[in-house]
């Protein structure tokens, strides 16, 4: 009668011809749990059958084979009951989410009062805690003072077109300047008359209303 092996694809197989080892991974937080390397009996045979056949020159035509045969048959079996073993061996470390199907460790993601992963059930606690940390951050961000060089960027130019570079040179301008300091060129043009206060029209020479230079 031919017996199922449970698996998960949370493992890396490390066994080599001479032993078996396996390591399990939690899908949540990625902690490792790696059981002890098992020394294989078959392994040992079929080094001593290639090491003879070496030492005698050949002189086992198919010692090469036969170690192979022995490795595909025997030492599958052998594999076979070592992860299943390892399974066994490591499974209380694990807990499936019945929500999610993840395989998760028990030490540190498994929220254990409701019965499912931190992901599908986090600590309260801990959520709280984030939260708190991160309305501060934002009230520190939200009160944080403007610095002086900043405040001609303040709320009263937020309506004003910002030039990002000089329309004469192509110098970037790093503050809301009047001035290019590249090559002096003026940034602003007035858009009141000085005189009146009747709104210019870009590039207007002279006030339309009262015939006032514009400067």
């Amino acid at each position: 009668m031919t017996t199922e092996i449970e698996f998960v694809s949370n493992y890396r197989d490390l066994s080599t011809e001479r032993g078996f080892q396996f390591e399990f991974t939690c899908n949540r937080c990625g902690t490792g749990y790696r059981t002890p390397f098992k020394a294989s009996a078959l392994g040992t045979a079929t080094s001593v059958l290639d090491a003879a056949n070496s030492l005698l020159g050949g002189i086992f035509s198919s010692a090469a084979n036969i170690s192979e045969r022995v490795r595909s048959a025997a030492w599958q079996k052998a594999h076979d009951e070592a992860f299943a073993a390892a399974s066994a061996e490591i499974k209380p470390s694990f807990v499936q989410c019945p929500r999610c199907s993840s395989w998760v460790c028990r030490k540190s993601c498994w929220n254990t009062k409701r019965g499912l992963c931190k992901d599908c059930a986090p600590d309260l606690g801990v959520e709280m805690s984030a939260a708190q940390a991160s309305r501060s951050v934002e009230e520190v961000w939200a009160h944080a003072a403007m610095a002086e060089e900043d405040k001609k960027l303040g709320k009263e130019q937020w309506r004003e077109t910002i030039r990002a570079t000089c329309p004469n040179c192509e110098a970037p301008l790093a503050t809301n300047a009047k001035f290019c300091p590249e090559c002096g060129t003026k940034l602003k043009t007035a858009d009141k008359c000085a005189k009146c206060g009747a709104k210019l029209t870009p590039g207007a020479k002279f006030c339309p209303e009262c015939g006032e230079k514009v400067a």
